[in-house]
């Protein structure tokens, strides 16, 4: 392009000079005739004239590359020269030309030899070369290898030189040109980045504003001991999204927001051991399905999970952020919680182990009055053991957890394989077991329950009943499950380690009520029954040996009946009764 520029400066110079103005030829000739002839340029005037057209050319040129294109290119303006090779300085560094070709490695080393100055060039089939400097203000922009088949005259050298100045002044200017171009794309990318930066400050101020929102809105619901309910009340409405609060076998403590399960669904502990594991492994909160939860756990202690309900995926940083903030609210208050747990523990534990023991009445009942139990009404001990867990203090606050669950006040303690209660009621049939298979997720637990107490000096003989019944219960066949000491029957005096008290125990229950009849009566209705076990239950027999008539007999054991309530036909009330008279008779001695 600035090539063809060349080459139209000429054909321009060249018709004004030739060009006749119209209507003015006779005038032309006369003057012909009156005044001499302009001088006819000379070769040195062409060749000034070609280089000063090429100048122009070059310096209407912002591209380095191509000004030393059109410099080698047009380099017989100056005389009879041929461009050899051209270098264009980048980075430092000497860069062969855009023109191409092949440069003769002993020109090249010897152009970098040179090291910025001019100097000769030998190149194969040339006898005159030369190595010119294109230099300007900033320093060397690059080289112009030169060369001739005869030795340039001095005009001619002169010509050369100022080509190498011209050429060297418009790679000056398209250098400051470049370098002007690049400042301003600097300048432009430094605004930008300043801008940027501006909005990014404005931004970290706006979210530093708002951590401070959210952490002075979660310190004031800590201050105000509102609880989990608190927490979560206080993080849906930063959020707008249901929020909850689930312990760590993934049951509901506390939910603020729409669209709660009712029922809460039952979580399957193997998923939720798996969801724990795999929360655990990622930093800060985990999307699971349609939620993004949080563990607590302060000091590494699983106490929970803090979760937001996001079935839309509508969460960002700030939802995340408040998340977090209430996370550490939460570890606070259930740490707060288990410290005060774990105390209480403690003074349980230590109060019912010397229930368990034997211990002073006036200091039990004021210790339980501390601890917020009533000591006077009648107690039931509860002895548990499951299986798959250790009786340590996580395990006596699983139990205590389910036995609040099923409304039984009670002091517990953990010993050596089992978790002792002491329970102000008799526990149901089969609530605390259920409640006790949710909370561990497993079924394989035995309960033992004494009969009623009601002195604390006998609490630790009802001790050694409720073991009593755990242990009948765990060789039966059905060994998981509560069984109640009052209702083991002849299994009470079956094991190892039951004396006297115990057969009388046995004697009373089934008995009692006819012994008392027998006392009031004058009667013989414990005799009479003792002897027709004796006698197999033969009614001719039985009444021989007490020398009664046979209707007296049937009419006494339809009384038997009737006092004690117990059924002769029943296969289990009989095995009882039979065992009882005849402790009553041979242990006991019989009447009186």
């Amino acid at each position: 392009m600035a090539s063809s520029r060349v080459h139209n400066l000429y054909r321009r110079r060249s018709d004004r000079e030739g060009s006749v103005p119209r209507g003015s030829a006779g005038r032309q000739s006369t003057a012909a005739r009156r005044e001499p002839s302009p001088p006819v340029p000379t070769p040195a005037d062409h060749a000034l004239h070609e280089l000063m057209v090429l100048s122009n050319a070059l310096l209407d040129t912002r591209d380095e590359g191509e000004i030393l294109r059109l410099a080698m290119d047009h380099i017989a303006a100056a005389g009879p020269y041929s461009a050899e090779a051209g270098y264009l300085r980048v980075d430092g560094d000497l860069v062969p030309g855009p023109r191409g070709g092949q440069i003769h490695a002993a020109v090249d080393r010897r152009v970098r030899e040179l090291a910025g100055q001019d100097g000769p060039v030998t190149v194969p089939g040339w006898p005159w070369g030369r190595a010119l400097g294109l230099r300007g203000l900033e320093g060397l922009h690059g080289y112009l290898v030169v060369t001739s088949r005869s030795r340039p005259t001095e005009a001619e050298r002169s010509l050369l030189a100022t080509l190498v100045r011209h050429t060297a002044a418009a790679l000056s200017v398209a250098f400051t040109d470049r370098r002007r171009r690049e400042d301003a794309r600097e300048l432009h990318r430094l605004r930008e980045e300043r801008t940027a930066l501006q909005r990014q400050l404005i931004s970290v101020v706006a979210e530093l504003e708002y951590q401070r929102a959210v952490h002075a809105l979660m310190a004031d619901v800590a201050a105000s001991g509102g609880g989990e309910e608190a927490i979560t009340r206080a993080l849906h409405e930063l959020t707008g999204l249901p929020a909850l609060v689930e312990d760590r076998f993934g049951r509901l403590r506390s939910w603020t927001g729409p669209s709660r399960p009712d029922p809460y669904p039952e979580p399957d502990p193997v998923r939720q051991n798996e969801m724990l594991h795999a929360a655990a492994r990622e930093v800060g909160p985990v999307r699971i399905k349609d939620r993004l939860i949080t563990l607590v756990r302060p000091h590494g202690e699983m106490l929970g999970v803090l979760a937001l309900v996001d079935a839309r995926g509508e969460a960002d940083e700030h939802t995340v952020l408040a998340l977090e903030h209430a996370a550490a609210s939460l570890a606070l208050e259930l740490a707060h919680l288990r410290n005060l747990a774990e105390v209480e523990l403690r003074l349980h534990r230590e109060l019912v182990d010397d229930l368990l023991a034997g211990t002073d009445e006036a200091s039990a009942y004021a210790r339980s009055e501390a601890v917020g139990h009533d000591l006077h009404r009648s107690h039931y001990i509860v002895v548990v053991q499951w299986s798959n867990r250790t009786a340590d203090d996580s395990f006596a606050h699983t139990v205590g957890r389910a036995a609040s669950a099923v409304g039984m006040r009670s002091l517990l303690t953990p010993r050596s394989d089992h978790v002792v209660l002491v329970a102000d009621d008799r526990p149901h049939a089969r609530a605390l077991y259920e409640a006790l298979a949710r909370e561990t997720g497993t079924r394989s637990g035995t309960i033992g329950v004494s009969a009623p107490c009601d002195s604390l000096d006998d609490i630790p003989h009802h001790y050694e009943e409720a073991q009593r019944a755990l242990e009948v219960r765990r060789h039966s066949r059905e060994r998981y499950g509560t069984t109640f000491f009052d209702e083991l029957g002849l299994y009470r005096i079956l094991g190892p380690g039951n004396g006297y008290r115990e057969l009388e125990m046995f004697v009373h229950e089934w008995l009692g009520q006819l012994i008392d009849y027998d006392s009031r009566h004058h009667a013989a209705m414990v005799e009479t029954l003792s002897r027709y076990f004796d006698c197999g239950g033969n009614y001719d027999e039985t009444a021989e040996s007490l020398a009664i008539h046979r209707s007296t007999l049937r009419y006494r054991l339809q009384r038997i009946r009737d006092i004690s309530g117990n059924d002769l036909a029943n296969v289990e009330d009989r095995l009882n009764l039979q065992v009882a008279t005849r402790v009553w008779t041979i242990v006991l001695g019989g009447p009186g």
